[in-house]
């Protein structure tokens, strides 16, 4: 496994900025279950950002907390460009932030039966009034550990798309 970034550093620059712009963010999380907005929550100041995150471990989850069309995940999986980028969008539009984090993915060790390799990551990030834009990660190393580098690479993504 890769060394990790300061999970901490990262989200003091996401909050730094997020304060600058006067956002708040919402999290919709799959496979890292609530660590990425754990990872905010952890640094002083988050109350002034972090809107709150939406956990939707599972299909039927997603569908019923974020709005996701069943016929989405039917049709690309779970674990997909697509998924990510419903969910960003959907956490965006059911909390009314400012911004929105998408992660999705397969944190092992067994897979979900498709063709996706267990490791892969799917990080989406939406900001009002822009295109949501996602990018995929694929992790070597245990369940949590692939979970715990999502996480941070989440905030990073996010990080980076702000103006």
């Amino acid at each position: 496994m890769a060394e990790l970034p300061d999970s901490a550093a990262v989200a003091e620059k996401l909050i730094e900025r997020l304060s600058a712009l006067s956002w708040t963010v919402a999290m919709a999380e799959s496979c890292t279950a609530g660590l990425a907005a754990d990872l905010l929550a952890q640094i002083s100041g988050a109350s002034r950002v972090l809107w709150g995150s939406f956990v939707c471990y599972t299909p039927a989850a997603k569908t019923a907390m974020l709005g996701l069309e069943g016929s989405l995940i039917a049709r690309y999986g779970a674990v997909s460009r697509e998924t990510a980028c419903a969910m960003a969008e959907g956490a965006l539009k059911k909390s009314g932030a400012d911004a929105a984090l998408a992660v999705t993915g397969l944190a092992g060790p067994l897979g979900d039966g498709s063709a996706v390799p267990v490791g892969t990551v799917w990080i989406a990030a939406a900001l009002r009034n822009r295109p949501v834009e996602a990018v995929s990660f694929h992790y070597e190393g245990s369940r949590n550990e692939i979970r715990a580098a999502a996480a941070v690479d989440a905030l990073g993504e996010l990080l980076k798309r702000l103006p």
